[in-house]
């Protein structure tokens, strides 16, 4: 993968637009979408790309239009779970959120990036989406899983003790990832209750964490560039040099479908 190429001056490509899908939360008896301004940032400052943030309260029914504008797809972690019935489980976690709408939009999403080249980037529940996207399914619940860590937070932490590093993921030998980041072994926050259990088609796992679990995937026979990661890159990404390589990855992945929109002949009227 190139380095990026962000500030070159001699750059003349217009800056990548990618899609963001939004999350329902409520509020004080109003519902909102939402995106937090962390995952934004390192897209912006990082992959030097253009983000569109897209409702996914209002259906599906505008997904090509959306695509249309797009040079990629970045799929955010949220508070909120996959309906479980669209991976063939019973809910296990009724008291934990879920957001239908997101799930239902995201899902289609996917199919749809993949099957015009687009690159995609996924963080937490969005590698989970990937994932059931791609026909896989979900532990529910990590921490109750035989042999399994409990990969939480402590709800009471402070939001830097939250976001530490805490745990080591090994990198696939000979992998994308292992080439990229230049090493075998990274330290990595860990804030989450599920994580991948079968892969859907076409994944790869090419990160486990110490335990086994699957941290992070790419599906070089589906995609250019379809890459995805359990844990939280994006806090604080600027001051984490594998952060600044994965987003910088991405946002040269989503350049080079810059330069082949352009390259494309015009259809004559």
């Amino acid at each position: 993968m190139p380095n990026s190429n962000i500030g070159n001056k001699n750059q003349t490509l217009r800056k990548p637009v990618v899609l963001m899908t939004m999350g329902a939360q409520e509020r004080k008896g109003h519902d909102y979408q939402v995106m937090t301004h962390k995952y934004i940032v390192p897209l912006v400052e990082l992959a030097g790309c253009v983000p569109v943030l897209v409702p996914t309260c209002c259906g599906a029914d505008d997904l090509e239009q959306y695509l249309n504008m797009a040079d990629g797809v970045y799929l955010t972690g949220a508070g909120s779970n996959i309906d479980p019935s669209l991976y063939g489980q019973d809910n296990h976690t009724p008291g934990k959120a879920q957001d239908k709408d997101r799930d239902l939009f995201d899902i289609p999403l996917v199919h749809a990036a993949i099957a015009r080249g687009l690159p995609i980037f996924g963080i937490c529940r969005g590698m989970q989406e990937i994932n059931v996207a791609l026909g896989g399914d979900i532990y529910q619940k990590v921490y109750a899983e035989p042999g399994f860590n409990d990969h939480r937070e402590n709800p009471e932490d402070p939001v830097d003790i939250q976001y530490q590093a805490v745990h080591g993921v090994r990198l696939a030998p000979k992998s994308w990832l292992r080439d990229l980041l230049q090493t075998d072994e990274i330290r990595v926050n860990s804030l989450h209750g599920q994580g991948l259990k079968t892969l859907g088609k076409g994944l790869e796992p090419i990160a486990h964490a110490e335990d086994g679990l699957v941290e992070a995937v790419h599906a070089p026979s589906l995609s250019p560039f379809l890459f995805a990661v359990q844990w939280h890159p994006e806090w604080q990404a600027a001051q984490n040099p594998d952060s600044v390589k994965m987003f910088q990855a991405f946002g040269d992945a989503c350049r080079q479908r810059v330069r082949l929109a352009l390259k494309k002949p015009e259809i004559a009227a």
